[in-house]
């Protein structure tokens, strides 16, 4: 049973959310919800609740009642209790300080937009993602892409070089975008083959008439960029890119491959 401790003071939110966070399949048994729609009530519930009885997870609103620091007391509150409970801000402030002040410091996994396309769907499959990455803390098992100083964990979607997590090269408070990811992904388990632009499309499940290769290059650019920043913006990894180390241009077939 997934037990989900939810704060959010909007009753269209709450009505838009609740069956499918109460019906849907997290670990294979019926979910407990937990609503609270004051920051403070939920904070007095946090003091009561058993602390060896901890929620499985918890979803915030940040901005409650016009107070941008509501629900960033209440993750204070759980942290402070359960120092390992993962926390999803669920937020109509995708995009502002309040976002960069989750990440920086709330110690938030995640922050989703309310007002984007299959909301419901996007929190729900982040939900799955972080409740089977505390399964993998708890009880290690291959759930990791390994070359060379590369390390792609396969379950929270999370690419790390040299120990350094990936950032988007256009707003290094967001992790790499995910068609970055996946393209890095099939390069790595295709290694030392060469990926052309149909067969990458055909592996991201890709519109093969949308999906060119200026597509392929741009991503490709940015993982590039990535990786750099990665280790500190001098133009190293470009270097090495260039030397056939790393993501390496395959000739002028549109290819791309990966050289540990």
């Amino acid at each position: 049973m997934a037990t989900i401790f939810w704060v959010e003071d909007q009753s269209h939110w709450i009505e838009k959310f609740t069956v499918i966070l109460q019906t849907t399949d997290f670990d294979g048994h019926p979910n407990k919800l937990e609503i609270h729609r004051l920051a403070d009530a939920a904070k007095q519930q946090i003091a009561l609740i058993n602390k060896a009885t901890p929620p499985d997870i918890a979803v915030l609103d940040a901005r409650m009642n016009g107070n941008d620091q509501a629900g960033f007391g209440v993750s204070a509150a759980l942290h402070k209790k359960w120092p390992k409970l993962p926390i999803i801000y669920l937020s109509e402030h995708s995009g502002t300080e309040i976002e960069a002040t989750a990440f920086e410091h709330a110690n938030t996994q995640d922050f989703i937009a309310k007002h984007q396309r299959n909301v419901e769907q996007v929190l729900c499959w982040r939900i799955k993602a972080i409740l089977r990455q505390q399964r993998v803390t708890e009880s290690p098992s291959d759930n990791t892409l390994v070359s060379g100083d590369l390390t792609i964990d396969l379950v929270m979607w999370n690419v790390y070089w040299r120990n350094i997590k990936l950032m988007n090269p256009s707003n290094p408070k967001r992790a790499l975008a995910p068609t970055p990811r996946k393209i890095l992904k099939h390069l790595v388990e295709r290694s030392p083959r060469a990926v052309t632009t149909l067969s990458m499309a055909e592996a991201l499940d890709a519109d093969l008439e949308k999906f060119s290769y200026a597509n392929y290059r741009q991503h490709i650019k940015t993982l590039r960029q990535a990786f750099d920043i990665a280790e500190g913006a001098s133009g190293s990894f470009l270097a090495r890119c260039k030397a056939q180390q790393g993501i390496v241009t395959a000739g002028d077939q549109g290819s791309y491959y990966w050289q540990p």
